[in-house]
């Protein structure tokens, strides 16, 4: 292989993994021109085109997609070679993607994290907050954390936080207002904060359990919101009822902004894993970073 291929091959694949000249033009610290010459060149040298350019997409082509099917492991396996060296250094470095929902983030992984980062200096963790199902590895993550029954089974998963409960929540002029409902029947008859739900695009049925007896109730509402922190802000001015991790709202009820109800019917269940793929040799860094946040009892 001609040696000029070498870099243009990774940023050819680094363009076919963004769908983007601007995003992978970033993530290579190079300028999109350059960038567009260099996958130019290496079409040239190979006699392929090798993407799809429109003017608001970027796509591989046949020849393309193979080649990414091809190299991508290739160069994925360089890189690990190239960690294991970092290993060989004195104190553990490297870097860490992590995904993560917005109240995994708050509430088990950032507490964890500010001292992690202060012990080992040379480690560098990304941390992307997205609330959908990611693909870790199609988003070349090293992990992502979610609530245990989302993790695949295909996954190495890691406890890191304990038991969690939901919570319904009002303001309590809202509630002297509306009234506080007994059952969870009685929220169709409420103003109810929404949530979008990120992956499938439908709203949430709030989920309840009482003597081993389930129940789904969609509710109805002015707001609907795919973020935690607005919807506990708009049960907090009184807009409605909000259903959301109790641990997130502990310290509101405390000092009487909030009133919890229908408490008898929100029942414990599993919380947060940490869950990465069993196949994927990991670092010293990276195993440091798992014990960090491995739930101690």
């Amino acid at each position: 292989m001609l040696k000029e291929n070498f870099n243009d091959l990774i940023s050819f694949l680094v363009v076919a993994r963004e769908r983007s000249f601007t995003k992978a033009a970033a993530k290579l610290g190079v300028s999109q021109s350059a960038l567009s010459h260099a996958i130019r060149g290496l079409e040239e040298r190979l006699e392929l085109r090798l993407l799809t350019r429109t003017t608001r997409s970027v796509a591989p082509t046949q020849a393309g997609e193979k080649l990414v099917e091809s190299l991508g492991p290739l160069f994925a396996e360089i890189e690990g070679e190239l960690e294991a060296l970092i290993e060989m250094r004195e104190n553990p470095a490297g870097n860490i993607r992590i995904t993560a929902g917005e109240h995994a983030v708050d509430s088990v992984l950032w507490p964890v994290l500010k001292s992690f980062l202060g012990n080992y200096p040379d480690i560098k963790v990304e941390i992307t907050v997205d609330n959908t199902l990611t693909d870790i590895v199609a988003g070349r993550f090293d992990a992502g954390i979610r609530l245990g029954e989302q993790v695949a089974k295909d996954m190495i998963a890691v406890r890191i936080g304990p038991d969690m409960r939901m919570a319904v929540v009002g303001s309590p002029d809202y509630l002297a207002k509306q009234g506080t409902p007994h059952s969870p029947q009685e929220l169709q008859n409420h103003n109810c904060i929404n949530m979008r739900l990120p992956t499938m695009g439908g709203l949430y049925a709030w989920e309840f359990e009482k003597e081993g007896r389930e129940l789904r109730v969609r509710v109805d509402g002015q707001l609907t919101f795919n973020s935690l922190r607005q919807r506990i802000d708009a049960a907090t001015v009184g807009l409605g009822l909000a259903y959301v991790p109790e641990d997130s709202v502990a310290a509101a009820v405390e000092r009487g902004e909030l009133v919890t109800v229908l408490e008898e019917w929100c029942a414990p269940f599993p919380g947060y894993y940490l869950y990465y793929p069993s196949r994927k040799q990991h670092t010293t860094a990276f195993s440091l970073f798992v014990e960090a946040l491995r739930f101690k009892r």
